[in-house]
């Protein structure tokens, strides 16, 4: 038995898996859609939406849609024949709307969406929220102020994707009526989970993880939002199953947080090796990050990072300082009746088993920005990603500042995933026809 197993023997291991609260909506399993930053507390809207198309751009706001034509089934688009809908014409604009109960609370509101393709905005019981630009990337709105005191509440979304514009990031997704040549259906609108999340006045915004091999550390951010407190600390738990890594607390300054988290080095390689993260032996750190303010409890999420780190030299890959032969599958990500939405979370853990039961050790993930869930399997399964910007087709100076925000929000999000070894701005001249 290895060091790390003696280490671990009779303890009751908490599996990364498990620590992913998922729901079931319409039969679909959906896993905890920001699997790095995982609270209890969590509303899936995924299901049944009101939808409606808007050819000629005349609505600006919810109270301009008079009738709402369809039901459509969210996250699919409705180009895909999972939605309900499987219309894939030219549609530049198009509406969704539902209502959602709310228990009562005294925490914050949280909307979030996952991805909308390509340009959103939003609105709570009438009040518009918050406008995003980008297709494959999050955003979310406080909605504590617009929200309905008792009954339902309701989201309303414009979904705008014109579907020839090619000074966009759109990856794959064709510019025809019908696909041709290497070229995919389009997605438009909600393509991604939808979720409500309850938060206390003061909270956990975002987090990220930077392993340090040389050092054996973990560089650990953290970013508080909401109400301003002072002598605010943060406290991190370290830990693989039962055994303890690190247990530390940190002085908030300014609302954030950048540490560098020293970890008892073994010293033998041997021993070294047991907590590196590789696709032979995907060893997770899991994580719990509590917010603390004058002795009381504010905040806690969960999380998870790993040691390793990816290098070049020479002519040779390298991970976690040794020469590692690449494999990989060129994936897509896109399925035949949900198009870039998978069927279930299943469907996503399903992928990246088949990768692996097939010999190879990584994919290239094809002009798509995948969900965070696959990553997710990724890291737990351990499958190396090459992450791929989508491209736009022309070159403009709004194609460069579209694919600039968009590539910043993805690397934001990605980059704490220990599976993540390779960033792809561009696929080969695609956009950028000079660069050739």
């Amino acid at each position: 038995m290895s060091w790390l197993g003696r280490e671990l023997e009779n303890c009751d291991i908490e599996e990364s898996s498990t620590l992913d609260n998922k729901v079931t909506v319409q039969g679909r399993k959906t896993g905890y859609p920001r699997p790095q930053l995982r609270r209890s507390n969590w509303i899936c809207l995924n299901g049944q939406w009101r939808f409606a198309y808007d050819d000629e751009g005349r609505c600006v706001q919810p109270i301009d849609i008079t009738d709402w034509t369809h039901t459509i089934e969210v996250p699919f688009a409705p180009e895909s024949a999972k939605s309900g809908i499987g219309d894939t014409n030219f549609h530049a604009n198009c509406w969704y709307d539902r209502e959602f109960d709310l228990p009562h609370t005294e925490s914050r509101v949280l909307l979030h969406f996952g991805a909308v393709d390509y340009r959103a905005r939003v609105w709570v019981n009438g009040q518009f929220v918050i406008e995003h630009e980008g297709g494959h990337t999050p955003f979310s709105a406080d909605i504590t102020a617009v929200l309905n005191p008792k009954g339902p509440q309701r989201v309303t979304v414009w979904a705008q994707d014109d579907p020839q514009d090619l000074a966009k990031p759109r990856g794959k997704q064709d510019w025809q009526v019908e696909p041709h040549s290497i070229w995919y259906p389009r997605t438009t609108g909600i393509w991604q989970t939808v979720w409500v999340e309850l938060v206390p006045h003061t909270y956990i915004e975002r987090i990220r993880w930077t392993p340090q091999f040389e050092r054996w550390e973990i560089g650990f951010e953290a970013f508080v939002a909401g109400d301003r407190q002072s002598g605010i600390q943060i406290k991190v738990k370290l830990s693989i199953g039962c055994m303890l890594l690190v247990n530390d607390t940190y002085e908030v300054i300014n609302g954030e947080i950048h540490r560098r988290i020293a970890l008892s080095d073994p010293g033998i390689d041997d021993y070294r090796n047991e907590l590196l993260w590789s696709p032979e032996k995907p060893t997770l750190i899991n994580a719990q990050v509590e917010l603390w303010a004058d002795g009381k409890l504010l905040d806690e999420v969960k999380s998870y990072t790993a040691m390793r780190t990816v290098s070049i030299q020479r002519d040779r890959f390298m991970l976690n300082g040794r020469p590692y032969y690449l494999r990989l599958v060129l994936d897509q990500g896109y399925w035949p009746d949900t198009l870039m939405t998978a069927p279930s979370d299943e469907a996503l853990r399903h992928d990246v088993e088949l990768v692996k039961a097939m010999g190879f050790n990584g994919v290239r993930k094809h002009q798509k920005i995948e969900d965070p869930r696959f990553l997710y399997w990724a890291d737990v399964l351990g499958l190396l990603v090459w992450e791929e910007m989508p491209s736009a087709y022309r070159f403009t100076r709004k194609a460069v500042d579209r694919l600039t925000r968009e590539w910043t929000e993805a690397i934001d999000r990605d980059s704490s995933h220990p599976c993540i070894v390779v960033w792809v701005p561009f696929n080969e001249s695609w956009g950028v026809p000079n660069l050739v």
